[in-house]
């Protein structure tokens, strides 16, 4: 049995769409017309629509076009936790995720676990299926799926799966509040700035115009600034923007993006956060991959795609090299010179008392509270500059406003 998404018109004329899963097109249609439903369309989501050909025969079958839908880190964590509770419970596969599509709300989720679920009931084990859809299902995901359905322990294994993604996730919106927080401050305190500028200082200043006093520098400057605002504003927003596009698209080239990477980790404090950061991902993605019966080669070869840094990215790979030509993990990781020296060392402890799983996942555990202390101190820090800036700056507006005042003030006394 496969997937089909259907349109259809209720009792009522209106159109509803969703997926039901049948034998062929026909029983779709039959099971339809049983729900009360007038069917309009009815297509098999894993075949490819193309406007101008229809696909080989002779191509590999995949789930979906374009290796399968990306599901978010919410959507993952939610699935791969009903998937672990529905297997432990002791009901079969195919069971286990007819019930949680059945479950699911959302109509790609849904389609992609009756497809995953078609592929199953051919033959093929679980990993094998979800290969087909990589976007949704990534390597690390796969490689444990594999590992626990070797092992014959797939239900604990899931839970420990979806305790990693539901914890990358938190660590991730943590880090994200953490910079936007800044980020908006900035943002609305430079626009409340600009709109002082361009609308509330011409007005104040122009009864300045009037006298044929010299008036002090402060006060010519803050006149330039605000016609200058005034006059190209728009401009330079629109140049900003031009230009931080112009930096993606230069980014884009592998050479100038290392480049970059390594810039951002020899900033002060904000390179650390970055590596600690890199390094609490890496410790904990290789010590649950090693938990869950992964070789330790292909652990690292996974491990080191689920870093955002082209500088420890490389220095990950690096360290499969050296692993696979005999030397040992800590050694492989001294060596590049990229990891923190807790983490070098606990993973040597790791492999000396063979608890090197454990040892990882507690060196991912203490980068992950040394992160929390890195984005505590980096808040700290930002919120008194942010406050500092914003007060010069209205300190600056009202003593260049009120210095020409008070010489008007002298001069009629």
């Amino acid at each position: 049995m496969g997937a089909y998404s259907y349109q259809a018109l209720d009792a009522n004329g209106k159109t509803v769409k969703g997926v039901v899963e049948g034998d062929s097109e026909r029983h779709v249609r039959s099971l339809l017309r049983q729900r009360q439903l007038k069917p309009l369309d009815v297509r098999s989501v894993s075949q490819k629509r193309s406007k101008s050909s229809d696909t080989s025969s002779s191509s590999p079958r995949r789930l979906f076009g374009g290796g399968g839908p990306k599901l978010s880190h919410k959507d993952i964590a939610l699935v791969t936790r009903q998937l672990a509770s529905l297997l432990q419970s002791g009901l079969p596969l195919d069971e286990v995720l007819q019930a949680a599509a059945t479950q699911s709300r959302k109509p790609t989720i849904k389609s992609l676990l009756l497809q995953v679920r078609s592929r199953v009931l051919e033959g093929l084990s679980l990993a094998q299926a979800m290969s087909e859809a990589p976007k949704a299902f990534n390597g690390l995901y796969r490689a444990m799926v594999k590992a626990g359905e070797s092992a014959g322990f797939l239900g604990p294994v899931l839970e420990q799966l979806a305790e990693y993604t539901e914890t990358s996730q938190e660590t991730r919106q943590k880090v994200q509040t953490a910079m936007m927080y800044p980020v908006v401050l900035l943002c609305v305190s430079m626009g409340v700035v600009m709109a002082l500028m361009a609308f509330v200082v011409p007005k104040l200043t122009g009864m300045f115009s009037q006298t044929k006093r010299e008036l002090p520098a402060i006060t010519e400057i803050l006149i330039g600034t605000s016609d200058f605002i005034v006059n190209y504003g728009l401009f330079v927003l629109i140049g900003i923007i031009g230009l931080i596009i112009l930096f993606k698209q230069l980014l884009k080239a592998p050479e100038r993006q290392l480049r970059w990477h390594r810039l951002l980790l020899k900033m002060p404090l904000f390179g650390e956060f970055i590596r600690v950061s890199e390094s609490a991902r890496y410790a904990n993605t290789l010590g649950l991959l090693v938990k869950s019966g992964v070789p330790l080669l292909e652990a690292l070869r996974i491990a080191s795609q689920v870093l955002t840094n082209r500088v420890i990215q490389d220095a990950s790979k690096a360290v499969a090299v050296s692993v696979q030509e005999g030397t040992s993990l800590h050694r492989a990781m001294d060596q590049v010179d990229e990891f923190p020296p807790l983490v070098v060392q606990m993973v040597a402890s790791g492999e000396a008392n063979g608890q090197l799983a454990e040892q990882l996942l507690h060196a991912a555990r203490n980068q992950e509270r040394e992160l929390s202390f890195t984005l505590g101190t980096m808040m700290g820090l930002m919120e008194p500059a942010m406050i500092l800036f914003m007060a010069g700056i209205v300190f600056f507006i009202v003593m260049a406003i009120m210095l020409p005042i008070f010489q008007m003030n002298d001069m009629f006394r």
